[in-house]
């Protein structure tokens, strides 16, 4: 076995990836990744024998971890420099602490300085490392939220927001997987990890919405203009904001894809007369539709597909995104914006992009928005017009079996409202369901870590009705998943107390077969099954 991955929905076969990830990434990608993360460990054990965690560790250890969410960084050396970085700093903290070797873990001691070396360290830093299947189930689950956790904090880290709670959550938790824990002491802290992802998703909430307003309902244009265009997709809304600077004027036009869509629900990108709107899908389709597009794509953070050869040259990665072969546009310095310049230059290059689809697509229903609908919304539910909420927040990806979603959304009563983040919305976002007097059967929040503001939602409504417990609210929840922020968006809904959670297409495969019966007994979790058979279930 060269390699073994299994934090993704589309792992092999839902057991693991040994020989080649079904996301594209190679083995030595695959290990160097398991090493980084052992490498955040070491770092965490050191900050936590000092007593003190520095916000350039918790930094670091949000790129870090960020890095090696699936489908992020495919390039062994961008990874191997990630490894230097963060082996220099656990030694700087070792000096500046007077921290010494004895009694530290293995993640804390050891040195490489080579992809050879790095390499060779897999078999330690593995996930197998861990022989109890259960401890080592629990220790992935955080592990993985912890991932979600971090690229969360590192978004909201790049508008000016931070909160050290996050930094000494990163650390503690990683530091526990060093450790001898009972399994009763692992699931404290797989919930304490949904504490954690609670607060980052408010603090990128505050951060966004501070910086760029908040959310307006709006209609977006999902059809293309004549001008050369540059197609953005991630999550990045400061690369969003000085992309849309730098074109200014230049004739060519902006658009958004997968996760980057919800950018057209902000006040502050409005104003942009060349920003168009949406081009495309969810994340897995871009090989045909970056084709199809033309122009530069800007990959801001996870959701890369290993490009074709036919328009890779026309594809960028900036931050923590990395590919072999693909121009990488460096981080800012000194405050300063990043150079789009290139991109930019190459567009005017470029035939306008080909026209796939024309319409509408509606959004910005993030909480801020819903609150301005709270009497409305609180009126069709006491006179039976809204008779039920349906939570469909998480992600899209390929497996044949996400068909489910478009389906159930298509079979269910149109006397229903469906609450969506993320790209999961792919599936049912383009549908005609019509709307509810006035209020549209589908209410997108925007991005995955909007999610927040579906919980944000559920408590407000849960006080307007005077309940004492949040899962008396007619809401149902029936979650995609896909990569680890999902996992941090679900361990937060378990955090905050909400129960009968379906999620699907699978159960993940790093979670035990006693960890699941932990899951079901305490939260009545539970995968898909047919879509008749849910809809009973979940609406009635």
């Amino acid at each position: 076995m060269g390699m073994f991955c299994f934090q993704c929905q589309e792992t092999w076969k839902n057991h693991g990836c040994t020989v080649k990830g079904v996301c594209g990434k190679e083995e030595n990608v695959a290990n160097l990744e398991d090493v980084l993360v052992y490498v955040t460990k070491g770092i965490s054990v050191v900050a936590k024998k000092a007593g003190k965690v520095d916000p350039e560790v918790g930094k670091y250890i949000s790129k870090a971890l960020f890095t090696t969410i699936t489908n992020v960084n495919f390039d062994e050396d961008a990874i191997s420099n990630v490894i230097l970085e963060g082996l220099k700093l656990r030694d700087q903290l070792k000096k500046k602490y007077s921290v010494s070797d004895e009694g530290l873990h293995d993640s804390a001691t050891w040195n490489g300085t080579t992809k050879e070396e790095f390499l060779a360290k897999y078999s330690v830093a593995s996930v197998l490392a861990e022989e109890d299947e259960d401890k080592r189930s629990l220790k992935e689950l955080m592990i993985y939220g912890l991932k979600g956790v971090a690229a969360y904090a590192e978004h909201a880290a790049v508008l000016g927001y931070e909160d050290q709670a996050i930094w000494d959550f990163l650390v503690e938790g990683l530091a526990a997987t060093t450790e001898d824990k009972s399994v009763d002491e692992l699931i404290g802290l797989v919930m304490k990890t949904g504490e954690a992802a609670v607060k980052a998703m408010a603090i990128l909430d505050k951060a966004n919405t501070e910086t760029y307003g908040h959310p307006e309902i709006s209609e977006v244009n999902i059809g293309v203009r004549n001008n050369p265009g540059i197609l953005i997709s991630g999550h990045d809304l400061k690369d969003m904001e000085e992309l849309l600077e730098q074109t200014k004027g230049t004739g060519v036009d902006v658009y958004t894809h997968g996760e980057m869509l919800p950018a057209n629900y902000y006040p502050a990108f409005k104003k942009y007369e060349h920003f168009v709107g949406n081009y495309g899908n969810a994340w897995w389709l871009q090989d045909k539709e970056f084709e199809a597009f033309n122009g530069p794509i800007l990959m801001t953070t996870n959701c890369l597909v290993p490009p074709k050869d036919s328009y890779k040259d026309r594809v960028f990665t900036t931050g923590n995104v990395g590919f072999p072969g693909v121009k990488h546009i460096p981080d800012r310095v000194d405050g300063k914006p990043k150079d789009f310049s290139e991109i930019i230059e190459l567009a005017k290059k470029c035939k306008p992009p080909t026209q796939i689809e024309t319409g509408k697509i509606v959004g910005g229903f993030a909480h801020e928005q819903v609150f301005k609908l709270a009497d409305k919304v609180v009126d069709a539910v006491k006179s039976g017009a809204i008779r039920k909420f349906v939570v469909m927040a998480g992600c899209d990806g390929r497996h044949p079996s996400r068909n489910y979603y478009t389906e159930f959304a298509k079979k269910l009563p149109k006397d229903t409202v469906i609450l969506t983040a993320g790209c999961a919305k792919y599936r049912y976002i383009k549908l005609n369901l019509g709307d509810i007097g006035g209020i549209p059967r589908v209410l997108d929040a925007g991005q995955c870590n909007d999610s927040y503001s579906l919980a944000v939602i559920a408590m407000k409504l849960k006080e307007i009705f005077e309940l004492s417990d949040i899962n008396e609210l007619p809401i149902a929840y029936n979650i995609a998943w896909y990569e680890q922020k999902a996992v941090a968006v679900l361990l937060a809904l378990l955090y905050l107390g909400v129960k009968n959670i379906k999620l699907g297409p699978t159960l993940p495969a790093f979670v035990s077969p006693n960890v699941l019966k932990v899951l079901i007994d305490k939260f009545n979790m539970s995968t898909i099954s047919n879509v008749d058979d849910d809809l009973k279930e979940l609406v009635g």
